[in-house]
């Protein structure tokens, strides 16, 4: 496997250092109550286990099917506050752009200005007094107080108001799942499943899909919003994947995380103290990403991006990371041991993620400017601290073609009808020019043995002419092995979509073909999948559940990987998962999930623990959809 490159494991194996491949193996056998979801730990009477033919339900008489599907909910809900506090601090920072608090400018008035239309405030005039008005609108979505089952009429998050398809509004609404305020929700779902609240297993799933809402629109849909508004809609880019581009004789800046509002800053500043960093004897400061901050920097700036969740120690291992700079979420502790291991400085800058070990740089968007340079200024002197015997920097990196936001989609087809752009992604469908499309996201998971599941997955549904898009580790997964390259289509695409993507690149003047897959953003992003589909249902008329459109987590890893899994069955998307969530140790939460759910959402999850079983089943799938 390129990404777990086997110079670094031996170097680090010969440096004594632990890595989650390590660690992974210790864990090992995993406790099977878990892996199957009948463990209960939500009082201090437990743990509480189901052992069959011994123990048939917890202390307090909770079974199974109440364990697994509180143990859902309560998951879903931890995924969900990852996005929807991701959303808030762009939200905040937009609001305090309109009172001049910070430095910080807005890139995309036309966004601004089309979604202040959208909720009837003010979008014209002064841009500052539109972007108040906006900011005010989502901050309703996370203070507005009416009781979850005493809802008004359309007294439900703007941002589903705004952006959901009509029909599933409706739907959402007879079953009583519209969520209203999403930290309500999260805080409510807690509470439900706590001792001597819901034991109704019914309930809690349909607790599950709201809040699988909640994530989609107050989270996803919101976060991509505001960041776009804040740092500009992405657009066709071109830049390098993997470890290989960390250099040698730079300052290696590596950022991160998720949330783009300091790197965006560390990006800036590091092209004006590049004279300062030579001052050091170094070439220049080097910016690079990774995960999903990396990824946003990648999306508009074209910013080089190092590696994915399961390649964040691997690149301190290289000896040549002068700093990471983490903000929030998919970070692992490791990362302090390690760099203090190597000259490296680790630095956190969120008050409430904290790493032993790590230098604390508070970040706020008040004071972006004076972290920003503090942090390239202590990545200088870690610089001078270097030590050239340990330094070992893999020579692999992959050209990436980037930037695919519904923007430039649109963008793309309006060559092929101009008023109309994704009624002609709709032709191209229904004419079978290619069978489908697949997005295939979310983590990279240690689960999987190092096997590219992501990247086998991905060739198979090329083959079958299938067009493939992808965001945060996926994508990385793609980048990395080639697949997001025009030499990709040639290779790798059966024969329709190669002359569908050979086709729609010549009506656009490209020099080069376009990629099969379409890299499309960040965990976040997941939200453009869900505008395409639903604009593409809008024009074509067509329900979003008969669309040949599938959604696959190969590798999920995360509780966010549910929370977004989750939203993707509430739009009607039928989705593939693996590994398996932990609901095997009941039938009746394995059928509703697989089975039922069909009846409800019109949508099911997909069980294939290979990558050949998952092409099939979503194949499958897709040659079903009657359109």
């Amino acid at each position: 496997m390129t990404f777990l490159n086997k110079q670094l494991l031996a170097k680090a194996k010969k440096e004594k250092l632990s890595l989650y491949t390590d660690r992974f193996l210790e864990q090992q056998p995993q406790c099977p109550f878990g892996l199957s979801g009948v463990c209960c730990r939500n009082c201090l009477q437990g743990p509480c286990r189901i052992i069959p033919n011994k123990a048939q339900a917890g202390i307090c008489g909770a079974k199974p099917e109440t364990i697994i599907a509180r143990n859902l909910l309560r998951t879903t809900a931890s995924g969900t506050t990852c996005h929807t506090d991701h959303a808030r601090e762009s939200v905040l920072t937009l609001l305090k752009i309109s009172q001049n608090q910070t430095t910080y400018k807005i890139k995309d008035e036309l966004k601004l200005r089309e979604l202040a239309e959208k909720l009837r405030v003010r979008s014209w005039g002064n841009i500052s007094l539109v972007a108040k008005a906006v900011a005010e609108e989502a901050l309703e979505d996370f203070r507005r107080q009416e009781g979850l089952y005493h809802k008004k009429e359309g007294n439900f998050l703007n941002w589903i108001n705004i952006t959901a398809p009509k029909e599933k509004i409706e739907l959402w609404k007879k079953l009583n799942i519209l969520p209203v305020n999403c930290d309500m929700e999260t805080s409510h779902a807690f509470h439900q499943t706590t001792l001597g609240n819901d034991a109704d297993p019914n309930d809690l799933l349909l607790s599950t899909l709201r809040l699988g809402i909640t994530d989609g629109y107050a989270g996803l849909h919101l976060a991509t919003d505001m960041q776009d508004i804040l740092f500009g809609t992405p657009t066709l880019t071109r830049t390098e994947s993997n470890l290989g581009v960390l250099k040698k004789d730079y300052v290696n800046i590596i950022v991160h995380g998720h949330i783009p509002l300091l790197s965006e800053k560390i990006n800036e500043w590091a092209k004006k103290l590049n004279k300062k960093a030579r001052k050091a004897n170094a070439n220049g400061i080097n910016v690079v990403g990774m995960c999903c901050t990396g990824i946003e920097l990648l999306m508009r700036l074209g910013v080089p991006i190092a590696g994915h969740i399961l390649q964040q120690e691997l690149a301190i291992v290289t000896g040549a990371a002068d700093s990471v700079v983490v903000d929030v979420q998919c970070i692992y502790p490791s990362l302090g041991d390690l760099a203090n291991c190597y000259h490296t400085k680790l630095i956190t800058t969120i008050d409430y993620v904290r790493i032993p070990g790590a230098m604390h740089i508070p970040f706020s968007v008040e004071n972006a400017d004076k972290a920003a340079q503090e942090i390239i200024n202590q990545s200088i002197q870690a610089y001078k601290k270097r030590n050239p015997r340990k330094i070992l920097i893999p020579k692999e990196s992959s050209e990436v073609y980037a930037g695919f936001s519904v923007e430039l989609i649109k963008e793309l087809f309006s060559k092929i009808n101009k008023k109309n752009p994704l009624k002609a992604l709709y032709t191209t469908l229904k004419t079978r020019q290619i069978n489908g499309i697949v997005a295939v996201v979310g983590c990279r998971s240690s689960k999987l043995n190092q096997q590219p599941f992501h990247e086998e997955l991905t060739k198979l549904l090329l083959k079958n002419n299938i067009l493939v898009l992808a965001t945060g580790c996926s994508a990385h997964a793609s980048a990395q092995a080639g697949l997001m390259t025009p030499e990709a289509t040639e290779k790798y695409a059966g024969q329709k979509l190669k002359l569908f993507l050979k086709k729609l690149s010549r009506l656009n003047n490209l020099k080069n073909t376009l990629p099969p897959v379409w890299h499309m953003g960040s965990c976040v992003d997941n939200s453009r999948i869900s505008r395409l589909v639903t604009e593409l249902s809008l024009c074509s008329k067509t329900r979003i559940e008969n669309l040949p459109i599938i959604v696959s987590a190969p590798e999920a890893a995360t509780e966010k990987s549910v929370a977004i899994g989750v939203f993707f069955l509430t739009l009607g998307i039928t989705t593939h998962i693996n590994p398996p969530l932990p609901t095997s140790g009941s039938r009746y939460i394995t059928n509703f999930l697989t089975k039922d759910l069909q009846k409800i959402t019109f949508s099911k999850i997909i069980l294939a623990i290979t990558p050949e079983k998952a092409a099939k089943s979503i194949i499958q799938v897709i040659n079903k959809k009657d359109f």
